[in-house]
């Protein structure tokens, strides 16, 4: 499932490219047709990422809400930005490889091309076309088209034209997104609803309605950077790690949508940034490291279910 960095990414390239043009919508599935009539012809104002979900609303008080799930994916085609540039950790600037096997790549920063980007779970660049628009490919709910770019949606959980107060009421039911809610309070409520709860912290940072946009990488990847235990009850947890905790998703929630990977790990540089910017098996602590040794303790990583998904954990720092 996309995690929050994605879903901010995609609502980037919809500022970029689609907010201030009349959009003509359409279902070329057929299932969303009655939606997209009611946004075809209009201008879209503006686009937010808030968690996993997606909010771009349109002239007339009509907004869509989308939310990707498991299979959901967009494919951006025409003048869209498709090279990623080399930000964050390093301070460096410059074309870097996409990794196109990995949870996510790195495709949606730059110049535009006549080639179709797919922007889900993974990002990868497809087929090139010389007719505009592209036809559809495959079963896709919903198209979005301006002069220069296009957008389908296919897959979705959820997906659906909502006024500003179904906004509110779907927002309401989120937690805070440290990229939405910036300020000392969505930190001082993360803190106060993980340490009123008796489940395991393993559950809650994958619970949406306590914080935002953690999915399963980023939730193994910040338990064993703050060296937690998942099965920890919530409010057993101290008040200055909950607060790490809240800092550091923030960190790297930045980091993933600059660089369009979810890069996990610190202090890397030289060859082996460039290890982990093109391959994932160089990029995280714990995740999908099962049967392997723990990059700190030697002490094999192990996989269990929490939740309906898988988690990695090391038994040992985590101890």
């Amino acid at each position: 499932m996309p995690e929050g960095h994605s879903i901010h990414r995609i609502a980037r390239q919809f500022r970029e490219h689609f907010v201030g043009h009349v959009v003509q919508a359409s279902s070329p599935q057929g299932r969303f047709a009655a939606g997209a009539e009611q946004l075809s012809g209009l201008r879209m104002l503006d686009a937010k990422a808030v968690g996993k979900q997606l909010f771009v609303e349109f002239e007339n008080d009509h907004w869509l809400r989308v939310h990707l799930g498991l299979y959901g994916a967009w494919d951006f085609a025409g003048a869209v930005s498709t090279l990623a540039k080399r930000f964050g950790q390093t301070g460096m600037r410059g074309d870097v490889p996409i990794d196109t096997a990995a949870e996510d790549s790195m495709t949606s920063i730059g110049a535009p091309r006549h080639t179709r980007l797919r922007m889900a779970e993974q990002e990868a660049l497809h087929d090139e076309f010389e007719e505009w628009p592209p036809e559809p490919i495959g079963a896709v709910r919903l198209r979005l088209l301006t002069e220069d770019a296009v957008a389908d949606l296919r897959g979705p959980t959820a997906c659906e034209v909502i006024d500003s107060q179904g906004v509110k009421k779907a927002m309401a039911k989120l937690g805070p997104d440290p990229l939405v809610d910036r300020g000392q309070k969505a930190e001082d409520l993360f803190t106060r609803t993980v340490r009123s709860k008796q489940t395991p912290i393993g559950l809650l940072l994958m619970d949406q309605s306590v914080v935002s946009g953690i999915g399963n990488v980023y939730r193994a990847e910040l338990l064993f950077r703050a060296r937690l235990n998942p099965h920890t009850p919530g409010k057993q947890v101290p008040e200055e790690t909950v607060r790490a905790l809240w800092r550091d998703w923030k960190k790297l929630l930045k980091i993933g949508v600059e660089r369009g990977q979810m890069l996990t790990m610190d202090g890397l540089r030289g060859a082996k940034l460039e290890r982990a910017l093109a391959n994932r098996d160089d990029r995280h602590w714990v995740y999908r490291r099962q049967g392997l040794p723990c990059r700190l303790c030697g002490t094999n990583i192990v996989i269990e279910e929490m939740g309906g998904r898988n988690l990695y954990w090391c038994p040992q720092d985590q101890a």
